[in-house]
């Protein structure tokens, strides 16, 4: 009996415990990332038939900036998305800024898809692009 009232008390102390715990202790770091991001903005942006894709990285922020990351994704979007095909042709590329974009000031930036974009009857590709990484200048 004893043992079955101290089991009791010892499961109910982990619950309390666990309900109390401060809520910054379920806080993941990861959405740092995104807030820093809004300090580069792309602008201009022009998409080609043939997938190429142009445009500028402008710097809103008062920092300089450098190794600025751009992701190019090409997601394939079947016609029958309930009987997509075995060869999806979507890639992300990555394509990086090797040079210092001062507070206010952007850098173009420009990638052409090698091998081509394939033109398909059972699809076509969504082309999205987003920075997701740069470094900052402390001076």
């Amino acid at each position: 009996m004893k043992l079955k009232l101290f089991a009791l008390a010892a499961g109910l102390s982990v619950v309390v415990g666990y309900v109390m715990m401060p809520p910054m202790t379920v806080i993941a770091a990861a959405p740092q990332l995104a807030e820093k991001v809004d300090d580069l903005v792309l602008k201009n942006v022009k998409i080609g038939k043939d997938g190429e894709i142009s445009g500028e990285v402008a710097n809103t922020s008062k920092q300089t900036v450098r190794d600025v990351e751009i992701q190019i994704l090409y997601s394939w979007r079947w016609q029958d998305e309930y009987h997509p095909g075995k060869d999806d042709p979507g890639r992300a590329v990555y394509v990086n800024i090797d040079r210092e974009i001062a507070p206010g000031q952007s850098a173009p930036f420009n990638y052409k898809p090698s091998p081509p974009v394939l033109v398909r009857k059972d699809g076509y590709f969504d082309i999205g692009s987003k920075v997701v990484g740069f470094t900052r200048v402390y001076r």
